[in-house]
């Protein structure tokens, strides 16, 4: 059923009445610092305002073992301890609802951050969470602290307008979304699923039609120690691990020469990256090293199995048996995060419509969609449930890089047009008298 235009535009205009204190509140969250295995604070701060909401609260730490049993798992890597998802639910009270219960809906986000790299080359502290000529800075503003914040307001705003949703509603707040989407996964490994999610993630105000899915892997290079002066007696393992990276870019290339046969990616310049992200090697400046490793990730169709491009890597470095001066070259390689397949968002869902229908009173235009070659938490939700994944946020500049920046603007509209898509998508009721914009009804965890 539309929404009431009188009900969409008291929602509009509760964004706006509420939008300071939403700026204030993703300032106070980006000035905790939540890099991987440092998210906790961010959790707290975060399990407090859901709590405050009067959300059913759910905080359990992820658990590797039970991970590792399920499809699409990323390979472990670093101690899990103290490493918690959180999750906040909505339950309509039946004596709120004037017909059936609506349709349920998870808005998920994700609270860890990559590494800030270099303070020296940001022109302010990645912390300070500063607001310059319509702009927030600080590391994870815009990936996805922003959208974190938007998923809270837009369902304060649908409450302040003196409505109350009718279909169940989870709040995530997950983590190890950058290196292995075990967060998500772990949130639907608890139990929680629902008719439709939105993740908020920095896409230009637009929708992800498709995207990429991601393995990272280390390959170790094993090398022939000698002194300098009987290099030629010895093995360089850093100087073979640059003819490893080399055939690991012929297959790149292979890849990317496929993109006309794959769905949604054939205008895309360069679809599948493979990013050399780390290395290190050797032991001693007089020693020709030993050993080198290389920490790798790879991008990946959707339709390709990981299990099939692992496969392919492998017989890829299984080929490498020398370097162009004929040393034999000996690797082996080890999956360290990501073993995650990509997807696509299938055009013509419910929930698809009614988020170009909210989109369309929040901006004034068309909903645009696009492909991405990153990896994204959708797929979760998309392969392992079947639930429509909408991937949909503001406009963000230098994600992952120096000073990087979101759209105040964009964040406001991305808000008004979430909270739209709650009232039409969970259906509202009118209240007879609202308590505050942190009532909410209260109930089970619907699990």
């Amino acid at each position: 059923m539309p929404l009431d235009p009188r009900h969409a535009r008291a929602i509009l205009d509760a964004v706006d009445a509420n939008f300071d204190a939403q700026l204030a509140f993703t300032q106070d969250l980006v000035r905790h610092p939540s890099l991987r295995n440092q998210e906790s604070s961010a959790q707290d701060f975060l399990y407090e305002a859901m709590a405050a909401r009067r959300l059913e609260m759910d905080r359990w730490e992820l658990d590797p073992a039970d991970l590792a049993t399920y499809p699409g798992a990323g390979a472990v890597a670093v101690p899990y301890t103290d490493m918690t998802n959180v999750v906040g639910t909505y339950t309509p009270a039946l004596e709120d609802l004037e017909r059936e219960e609506g349709r349920s809906l998870i808005l998920n986000g994700h609270v860890d951050v990559v590494p800030e790299g270099p303070l020296a080359e940001w022109s302010r502290s990645p912390w300070d969470a500063a607001i310059v000529d319509g702009w927030l800075y600080g590391r994870g503003s815009g990936d996805m602290k922003a959208g974190l914040a938007a998923n809270l307001f837009a369902f304060d705003a649908v409450l302040a307008a003196g409505l109350v949703p009718q279909g169940r509603i989870h709040f995530q707040s997950v983590v190890e979304e950058e290196c292995t989407g075990n967060g998500s996964l772990a949130a639907l490994q608890r139990g929680y699923t629902a008719d439709a999610v939105i993740i908020p993630e920095p896409e230009e105000n637009m929708l992800v039609r498709a995207n990429v899915g991601v393995i990272w892997f280390k390959v170790r290079v094993r090398g022939n120690p000698t002194h300098p002066r009987e290099m030629t007696k010895g093995f360089n393992a850093i100087d073979a691990a640059h003819t490893v990276m080399a055939r690991l870019r012929e297959l790149e290339r292979a890849w990317n020469a496929e993109k006309s046969s794959h769905r949604y990616f054939e205008d895309l310049e360069h679809p599948i990256n493979f990013n050399l992200g780390g290395i290190q090697g050797g032991d001693w400046p007089s020693s020709v090293p030993a050993w080198c490793e290389l920490d790798v990730r790879i991008a990946l169709y959707p339709g390709m199995g990981a299990d099939e491009a692992w496969g392919h890597i492998q017989e890829c470095l299984g080929r490498i048996d020398q370097d162009e001066l004929g040393n034999p070259i000996s690797t082996a390689a080890t999956r360290t995060g990501f073993y995650s397949e990509g997807y696509v968002l299938e055009e013509g869902s419910d929930a698809e419509e009614v988020l170009r229908t909210s989109h369309r009173a929040a901006f004034g235009e068309e909903l645009q969609t696009f492909t991405t070659p990153g990896y994204l938490d959708g797929r979760v939700f998309a392969l392992y449930a079947g639930i429509p994944a909408l991937v949909y946020g503001p406009v963000s500049e230098a994600i992952h890089g120096y000073d990087e920046r979101v759209e105040l603007e964009s964040v406001r509209r991305v808000t008004k047009s979430i909270a739209l898509f709650i009232a039409e998508w969970c259906g509202v009721a009118e209240q007879a008298q609202l308590a505050g914009a942190t009532s909410a009804g209260h109930g089970e965890a619907g699990l």
